[in-house]
């Protein structure tokens, strides 16, 4: 398979993640705070929206590569 036609395939999966789950989220460290033996750290989660335009353009863009890729 070539690299075209993988791109695509990875489009079209991430795309098809991004619509069907909306949003994903991760956890951000800010503040590390060491004095002597005793240590704070603040975490923080934050939330990414994957808007529905940008799923349904990979999905047709990686169709096109798939599809389209010749050899």
């Amino acid at each position: 398979m070539n690299p075209i036609k993988l791109a695509g395939l990875a489009l079209v999966v991430l795309g098809a993640l991004g619509l069907g789950y909306g949003s994903f989220v991760y956890t951000k460290d800010t503040h590390d705070v060491k004095l002597g033996p005793l240590e704070l750290s603040v975490k923080e989660k934050e939330t990414v929206n994957v808007p529905v335009w940008a799923g349904v353009a990979a999905i047709l863009l990686g169709g096109l590569l798939f599809f389209g890729a010749r050899k």
